[in-house]
């Protein structure tokens, strides 16, 4: 069975910045321009995390996980590291 997708014309402004990391994502991956946006709004609009992402996005909103918050780099580092050497 064949189906049809019907394409419409749309026209809005994007930052130029934006635009071109988009020209540029799309030459990496041999693609048009309108066929990576087209992909990337798929995926953005139809994407529906699993169970276990759900409950860890559920997580991370409610507070209950308290991890550790960062200001500094080198602290993290060292945190890091000390954890290897355990």
């Amino acid at each position: 069975m064949k189906t049809t997708v019907i394409r419409r014309r749309v026209s809005f402004r994007l930052r130029a910045d934006l635009l071109e990391g988009l020209k540029r994502n799309a030459a990496r991956e041999n693609r048009t321009l309108n066929n990576y946006v087209e992909s990337v709004l798929l995926d953005v609009v139809y994407h529906e995390p699993n169970e276990e992402t759900k409950a860890a996005i559920e997580e991370a909103m409610s507070g209950r996980n308290r991890n550790k918050v960062y200001t500094d780099v080198d602290e993290m580092i060292n945190d890091i590291l000390s954890e290897d050497e355990e």
